[in-house]
């Protein structure tokens, strides 16, 4: 455990009066099953690049580079138009207070890691940063993906199946056939929830078209999932996003576009996913869109289902709304069933998809509610999309997280001219490189939980910590209630957390339904490599000590880190977003860490970049996944 001495938290309670906005524009289509998916047994490949280039998805567009899925790529998801700056203002900080009787770890194990997702289905895979986690967790089984893997467990780590490969998963081609040279779809962004009420899982990837030479076509899709036993066979539906006119979408400006960053969350009644709608091929941001299921027509395997779009341009007082992520619930008492049955969101509006502008400051977060959604279950669904505005201490966009040296062995092999030419096919041009400092993510929301009346949420954001500006964790409860149709959010408790040299990101909460729960973030910096840690959590009081579910055992030392693969200037990925899940009275966690080192040696040793099967020649990110009792 971290010295509580050392956190950095402030708590405060702040209302702004409600701003119920004008009823956004919505359409409803029909959706049809496309087939089913499974495991299936692949082989191994050996994960060694035979060629950079094979290992780098083709692109066009502004981030030509970007293979990493950094930035704005028209294949880049979680694409932001976060510029590559000095952070916004950092919050004051003041001394954290210690929660009692703080989380109980009862146990963890690796999940996946980029040797895995790599090296499935034969090798017929790219290397991907970052992993982008997917946690689901219920009825005995544990379930994680990647991009762009997929394995189900059981609680102590061992495998319920074996890695298989999301292309092979989801019914399509390898996303690259090394032995033929053809292109498959491009998936990306797993996000997955066990649902209490129908025990089902859901499943979601964004899918995007390739041309069998690799080019990207602009047709995308969200790939949706649903099965009852996880290790047997999932329905898949499958939802156009974009948004030109084609397959009964609606028509957007600068389409078509990319729905990029999917996330979910369940009511009583439906099952919802939201996107951020970028331009496919250019630059421009639209909105963030809701698309609202029956839950029991995604659960029952109907052939034809109905999809409700609301998308939000200007809904937030003028604002576009942006990752607007929609709560689950840890048991079905916990649904919201007044006004019909309603959904609650959380979303965060200071980047510049939002504002406009490149201030990434703001001091409201908004509180969204869909209304009636009891008709989701009708032939006709009327919906009700509502939000309100809660004022919130100032969040900003964070610094770049610094890591703590150690053996990096792809930069000591890019800086050796004999090893460089082996991997790239000649010395690298901008030598010497450096370890590069983690990306951390701008202001977006992160996972969201509605239990006992209150939802929970937590985005990045700069901290004042030990006298300096670092990544840190904004958390924040919010009280909604509805008075017929009209929404009103009322801030409980928030807070900002910090560790003195070291860095947050990436906060995931899980609250079960007795409202005890933790928030799971990667820590990184002076003291830390990356690691997985965690967060006390009580529904009352928030944030409290941090905890090491496992610790880093080296710096992160992948391709996005380094000019001569990723460009100029490099943007190491640290994740998109880590995961909780309830289980009961427990909570699983899921975050991005670091579980191997070794040296330029090693590196260098047959199998080439292999380091004795612990990583590969151009990633060495993992998984870790874990169980705590609140």
């Amino acid at each position: 455990m971290v010295a509580a001495a050392a956190l950095a938290t402030v708590l405060g309670s702040l209302t702004l009066p409600g701003s119920a906005s004008a009823a956004p524009a919505s359409s409803t289509r029909h959706v049809q099953k496309v087939g089913t998916g499974s495991y299936k047994v692949t082989g191994t490949g050996s994960g060694e690049p035979a060629s950079i280039s094979l290992e780098i998805p083709k692109q066009a567009g502004p981030d030509a580079n970007d293979f990493s899925r950094s930035g704005r790529g028209p294949a880049g998801a979680h694409r932001s138009l976060a510029p590559a700056r000095a952070a916004g203002p950092a919050g004051p900080a003041v001394a954290g207070g210690v929660i009692r009787n703080g989380p109980q770890l009862l146990g963890g194990f690796d999940g996946l890691n980029h040797r895995a997702q790599r090296t499935a289905n034969n090798g017929n895979q790219f290397t991907l940063e970052p992993p982008d986690q997917a946690l689901c967790v219920g009825n005995g089984h544990i379930v994680e993906a990647v991009n762009d893997a997929f394995q189900v467990y059981n609680a102590d780590g061992t495998g319920q199946t074996g890695v298989v490969d999301l292309n092979t998963f989801f019914g399509y081609p390898p996303v690259l056939d090394r032995a033929t040279g053809v292109f498959g779809p491009n998936l990306t962004d797993p996000t997955c929830l066990f649902d209490p009420a129908t025990h089902r899982f859901f499943l979601v990837v964004l899918t995007l078209e390739q041309t069998p030479d690799g080019d990207l076509t602009g047709d995308n899709h969200l790939d949706i999932a649903v099965a009852a036993d996880p290790t047997g066979t999932w329905n898949i539906y499958r939802l156009d996003v974009t948004d030109d006119g084609t397959n009964g979408t609606p028509v957007h400006p600068n389409c078509p576009c990319i729905g990029d960053y999917p996330h979910i969350g369940v009511d009583a009644n439906g099952f919802y996913v939201t996107t951020n709608e970028y331009s496919f091929f250019g630059t421009e941001y639209n909105s963030a869109q809701i698309y609202a299921f029956s839950k029991r027509a995604l659960a029952r395997g109907d052939a034809d289902v109905l999809v409700t779009q609301l998308d939000t341009p200007g809904a937030d007082r003028g604002l576009n709304g942006f990752t607007v992520w929609p709560a689950q619930s840890p048991v079905t008492s916990d649904y919201e069933r007044s006004a019909g049955g309603t959904e609650y969101f959380l979303s965060s509006n200071a980047a510049e998809e939002a504002t406009g502008t490149q201030d990434y400051v703001s001091t409201s977060i908004v509180t969204w509610a869909l209304t009636n959604t009891r008709s989701l279950d009708s032939p006709a669904p009327r919906l009700g999309l509502s939000n309100t505005r809660v004022g919130v201490q100032r969040y900003s966009l964070p610094p770049a997280a610094n890591q703590k040296a150690g053996p990096a062995p792809l930069r000591e092999c890019l800086n050796d001219d004999p090893c460089a030419t082996f991997l790239l096919g000649a010395p690298d041009p901008f030598k010497p490189e450096a370890l590069s400092p983690l990306d951390s993510n701008d202001t977006r929301m992160q996972q969201v939980t509605y239990t006992g009346g209150r939802l929970y949420g937590a985005l990045d954001t700069a901290v004042t910590v030990g006298g300096a500006s670092k990544a840190g964790i904004g958390w924040y409860i919010v009280r909604p209630s509805l008075r017929g149709t009209s929404l009103r959010a009322d801030l409980t408790a928030q807070g900002q957390l910090g560790l003195a040299g070291n860095n947050l990101t990436y906060p995931a909460i899980g609250v079960n339904a007795a409202g005890r729960g933790v928030m799971a973030f990667t820590l990184v910096g002076d003291g830390y490599f990356p690691s997985a840690a965690y967060s006390a959590f009580d529904g009352r009081t928030g944030a409290g000590a941090i905890y090491l579910a496992k610790a880093g055992l080296g710096p992160q030392d992948g391709f996005s880190g380094y000019k001569a693969v990723s460009g100029d200037p490099p943007r190491p990925r640290w994740g998109d977003y880590g995961a909780t899940a309830v289980d009961g009275s427990n909570i699983w966690m899921a975050s991005e860490y670091i579980g191997q080192t070794c040296t330029l040696a090693q590196y260098e040793a047959a199998p080439f970049g292999s380091c004795g099967g612990t990583r590969t020649a151009l990633a060495n990110w993992g998984t870790r996944i874990s169980q705590v009792k609140p």
